[in-house]
């Protein structure tokens, strides 16, 4: 996945796809809920292909099931003004 090599292009990426949940009628619950489903699969599946992945790898590793929804819920809020509209 080339997306993952940059953090920029990782970001619009998830924003793209924030986006098409959002249109496709998605509440933010399930949108979160999918972002934890994401981010273990990542966690379990992809080597980090830079420094930002590599913290939210670490810090994923480390926390309970609580505070990864956590993380997933601050990386929806981050990518939500990222990506095509």
């Amino acid at each position: 996945m080339g997306v993952l090599n940059n953090w920029e292009q990782w970001k619009d990426f998830l924003g793209d796809k924030l986006h098409q949940a959002q249109k496709a009628g998605l509440d933010q619950e399930v949108i979160n809920n999918l972002a934890q489903e994401v981010g273990d699969y990542l966690a379990s599946n992809v080597d980090p292909k830079n420094e930002q992945q590599r913290v939210l790898s670490d810090l994923w590793s480390v926390a309970n099931e609580e505070e990864q929804q956590a993380i997933a819920n601050v990386m929806v809020k981050l990518v939500q003004n990222n990506g095509s509209k």
